[in-house]
């Protein structure tokens, strides 16, 4: 065995790695007849006892150590108070043998990894209760079904066109799906933990990521409801469009870089425009207590997910069909009829088109902004679903945000036709 600065290395971090983990395994150690076996030297020793294995890289070795380690775990667990049934110590001793094996051949990973598996038994306590006291089964089964999407519907999808235009690719629309899963996900998040005790324009702001029509729709029912809170009412209902212009741009940045240039300087004003009316209200709303009616339910639903990935594959192909009979002109009409159901299917859809060379960049524009007009119509019309004096203060920000978007367009120099 070469004593190189490599092995040298390998050996301070398996050292290292076994303090740490062993520091908090000894302080859930216990005393007296019942305590653990292993403490802080115990793990110390094992990972420099599967360092020395990994240094010498004999197979025989190293599986000889795992296995020792093993039986000395079940042993430990054999002779464990029957109280304590618990086989967190066991398991962390192995995971502490492999890991330092691996500090010879992988140190960064296996020093990250370390650190992880210490994080993780230092936050015993604080799991458990967000698991069993926060976690609702809705969260829960929405955490299963996003993994699912991700790590097992992803991986069979082919990364390949297969429509006659070129642009149905199902790997690149279920990404976008993914994403839209993402950011409602944080948005729910983000309302999960401020609830509502800093007003309803901070719960607003993170609801729109999940749904800024629903929001909107939702403060109109709260006013009608309880017409105190039309002041904070109506700052989250205009602040959910920040949201939604923030997460077109995470959108179209997902999508295509040049589509999301070309359309910088209008969401950036539209974005604006938003905040500075919505921040009138939220001046008021700041004043006013949370009313802390608000119950968990679903980051988001299956049913929703996959009406997303229908109706962005009928806007491409839909899109690809209108502008090879109508040119560009198919495109809008597409475009603008999605936009009063979403603006972000419609603007991905877009700008999908776009990185299949069906148009370019500048022809994205107008699309774009014809979704963002006719979700505004249908923002104004949940609007009005509510209080009238909700719906006669939202609705001037909210044309006002579209003014400034389509503003962004002259004032960049871009050319609609």
């Amino acid at each position: 065995m070469e004593l190189s600065d490599d092995t040298l290395l390998g050996f301070a971090i398996a050292l290292g790695i076994g303090l740490l983990i062993g520091v908090d395994r000894e302080r859930m150690k216990g005393e007296g007849p019942s305590r653990s076996a292993a403490g802080v030297r115990t793990f110390t020793l094992t990972a420099l006892i599967g360092a020395v294995a990994g240094a010498i890289n004999s197979d025989a070795l190293m599986a000889a150590v795992a296995i020792g380690v093993v039986g000395l775990a079940g042993l430990s667990y054999w002779r464990s108070p029957p109280e304590d049934p618990g086989l967190t110590s066991e398991i962390a001793l192995v995971v502490t043998a492999l890991l330092g094996m691996l500090t010879m051949s992988q140190p960064v990973l296996a020093a990250g990894a370390g650190v992880v598996v210490a994080g993780v038994l230092y936050s015993r306590e604080v799991l458990h209760r967000f698991i069993r006291s926060c976690l609702t089964e809705a969260e829960l089964s929405d955490a299963l079904i996003f993994a699912a999407a991700t790590l097992v519907v992803l991986p069979l999808l082919p990364d390949e066109a297969l429509d006659p235009y070129g642009v149905l690719n199902l790997r690149k629309i279920w990404i976008v799906v993914i994403l839209i899963m993402a950011i409602s996900g944080a948005g729910y998040i983000a309302v999960r933990l401020l609830g509502v005790k800093f007003g309803l324009p901070v719960s607003g702001f993170a609801s729109g990521f999940v749904s800024s029509s629903a929001t909107i729709g939702a403060m109109a029912s709260r006013v009608k409801d309880t017409p105190a809170l039309l002041k904070p009412a109506a700052a989250g209902a205009v602040l959910s469009t920040v949201a939604t212009i923030v997460q077109l741009a995470l959108l179209l940045a997902a999508v295509n870089m040049t589509v999301l240039r070309a359309l910088a300087i209008p969401l950036a004003l539209a974005g604006l425009a938003a905040v500075l009316y919505g921040g009138v209200f939220t001046l008021w709303a700041l004043k006013h207590e949370g009313q802390g009616d608000d119950k968990p339910g679903g980051a988001f639903s299956l049913g929703t997910a996959l009406a997303l990935a229908a109706t962005l594959t009928v806007i491409l192909v839909a899109s690809a069909a209108l502008q090879a009979w109508l040119g560009e002109t198919g495109v809008v009409i597409a475009t603008a009829v999605a936009g009063f159901a979403d603006t972000h299917s419609a603007a991905a859809s877009t700008a999908q088109l776009a990185s299949a060379q069906r148009i370019t960049a500048e022809q994205a524009v107008l699309p774009v902004l014809a979704a963002f007009s006719t979700n505004t119509v249908t923002k104004i019309v949940l609007a009005f679903t509510g209080d009238r004096t909700f719906a006669l203060s939202v609705v001037p920000g909210l044309l006002l945000v579209a003014a400034a978007a389509w503003a962004g367009v002259f004032l960049s120099g871009g050319k609609l036709i």
